[in-house]
């Protein structure tokens, strides 16, 4: 009996973990596929990134490779040019040789005034008259003295005479004669005494006309009828000697060590169109301490659109030079200078300082700093900084050219 207790339950045991087992199998052959496949891409996820961190690192690319995002610039070779030398220059018009007419005699009252500003008058014309009637009445006294003088004179001359007929008879001696003839002398010098003070008193009446020094254009007139004046009263009368004019033109130092006396000039007044040819007569021989500059003087024949104390401008010509010019939009400036922005061989932009010259029609002459094979960037130059990577295009090229062009020189 209690064998086959025993064997019947090991049989049991043997058939409950059987079952068990056949449960078990049934369990885990019901786990989903899905779940299956995502832990392996898991794992496949996390070994790809074990991998990229303990490989070797590649060698960096370089920047000057990957230009994906550079700003595209555009960039001239601007070379060398041949410029006429031509600078402009503003000034004040005025007269070459202004001459002010003022009293020359005593002054008095003016009784009438025979030009006006803008009248053309001849050397030893009469500008003004100044009233005489004094030097007048003078003049006549004097003339009566002459006729006294000369009537003394005239007496000595006979008493000398008759003295010398009477020594030869004896009856005057030889020193009365000697007397009389000292006598005669006398009156002959009273009489040009007289003579040449009236030449004076008539000299200095002439002298109250106001006349021309010079022929020329009569600029201003400061003086009216019954006007009083003397010697010191200011210049009554402005001439400019033969009409000739000047424009005043100021000048830097550098273009003033230029120019040369004679170069040709065109002139053209404000509110004129009109072009007056000239010619530099005079250079400065000073700079103006405070304004850096110096006075170009450029001869100019009467016009009537030229009004002294007028505003214009001249072109002068100044030989010609060979010299790298770029537009204004490439040329910029700060406190330290003036500047551009080269693209170098890595394609970066780099400042480069330059002397700027004249400024012509086709943009500002660079006299420094750039030999002209540079490539320069033409434009938006404000918003670079020194040393960022640009993509360089030539002006005229496209953008999708030049994208084009790059895969083609890669492979």
């Amino acid at each position: 009996m209690n064998y086959e207790t025993t064997i019947t339950a090991e049989t049991q045991d043997g058939i409950a973990s059987d079952v068990a087992d056949g449960r078990g199998a049934q369990h885990s052959s019901s786990v989903p596929k899905g779940l299956i496949f995502g832990l392996i891409g898991l794992l496949v996820l996390l070994g790809a990134i074990a991998a990229y961190f303990l490989m070797p690192a590649a060698e960096p690319v370089a920047a000057a490779d990957d230009q994906s995002q550079a700003p595209v610039v555009t960039v001239i070779a601007p070379g060398k040019t041949i410029i006429a030398g031509t600078i402009n220059a503003p000034g004040t018009l005025a007269a070459r040789r202004p001459i002010p007419v003022g009293v020359v005699g005593e002054g008095g009252q003016v009784l009438s005034v025979r030009v006006d500003a803008g009248d053309w008058v001849g050397q030893g014309q009469v500008l003004a008259v100044i009233d005489r009637s004094v030097q007048t009445q003078q003049a006549a006294a004097q003339a009566a003295q002459i006729e006294v003088a000369r009537a003394d004179a005239q007496l000595a001359q006979a008493n000398l005479d008759r003295a010398l007929q009477l020594v030869e008879r004896g009856f005057v001696s030889k020193a009365d004669v000697d007397r009389l003839t000292a006598t005669r002398d006398s009156a002959n010098a009273r009489v040009n005494v007289a003579q040449a003070q009236l030449a004076e008193l008539r000299a200095r009446t002439a002298r109250l006309n106001v006349i021309a020094p010079a022929s020329g254009y009569v600029l201003e007139r400061n003086v009216e009828p019954g006007q009083t004046v003397s010697a010191g009263t200011p210049s009554l009368f402005t001439i400019a000697r033969g009409g000739e004019m000047e424009l005043l033109a100021q000048l830097s130092e550098n273009q003033l060590a230029g120019l040369s006396q004679g170069v040709s000039a065109t002139v053209v007044p404000t509110g004129s169109a009109k072009e007056f040819e000239g010619q530099v007569w005079q250079l400065a021989p000073t700079i103006d301490a405070q304004t850096r500059q110096g006075t170009a003087r450029i001869a100019l024949a009467y016009a009537p659109e030229l009004r002294p104390g007028g505003f214009a401008t001249a072109k002068i010509s100044g030989g010609t030079l060979e010299a790298t010019v770029l537009p204004e939009s490439a040329v910029l400036a700060d406190a330290e200078g003036s500047f551009v922005y080269v693209v170098n061989a890595d394609n970066e932009a780099t400042r480069t300082s330059v002397e700027t010259g004249m400024v012509t029609a086709d943009g500002i002459a660079i006299t420094g700093g750039l030999s002209g094979t540079e490539l320069v960037v033409l434009r938006a130059g404000g918003f670079l900084n020194p040393g960022e990577v640009v993509k360089p295009q030539r002006e005229g090229e496209t953008q999708a050219t030049t994208e084009t062009e790059t895969p083609s020189e890669e492979g």
